[in-house]
């Protein structure tokens, strides 16, 4: 079996609990859009809303590439959040993870995300956003196809 998520063209909805410091989990969901062109580059759009809640929705635009034959990639993401920011992705047999940083930010923010593959149409997220040495959110969540 291999990755479904991220490597093939598709439509993902997203659905679990947000966790911030000093808070209740609140309910995410969402939606993401994986795009692929002839040149190995993925582009990857994702936004994030709160029902129920007066928090505002957060949007991720991914541009990446993928090497021939590799099991890294980089990526540059726009997010609404933190605003420019880096990172790097590695492809394990079960599980995608990555890592990211923002640029030119003074709170040192960075976080991660590991998606573990429950089944070609279901991935299991879970991802923190810290500053510094501290987490400052967390968010776990399935993921399921709606088409490929």
């Amino acid at each position: 079996m291999t990755h479904t998520f991220l490597l093939e063209p598709g439509r993902w909805t997203i659905q679990g609990s947000w966790l911030e410091r000093h808070g209740m989990p609140i309910s995410v969901k969402g939606m993401t859009l994986v795009a692929w062109n002839r040149d190995n580059w993925f582009t990857m759009a994702t936004k994030l809303i709160f029902p129920g809640s007066d928090r505002p929705e957060i949007s991720l635009q991914y541009k990446g590439r993928l090497h021939d034959g590799e099991r890294q990639y980089t990526f540059l993401l726009q997010h609404s959040l933190l605003g420019q920011v880096e990172g790097e992705g590695w492809l394990g047999p079960d599980t995608i993870v990555q890592r990211y940083w923002v640029m030119s930010d003074r709170e040192r923010r960075s976080g991660f995300e590991t998606m573990h593959r429950i089944s070609d149409d279901t991935y299991y997220l879970s991802s923190g956003i810290m500053a510094g040495h501290f987490l400052t959110n967390t968010m776990e969540a399935s993921l399921g196809c709606q088409s490929k």
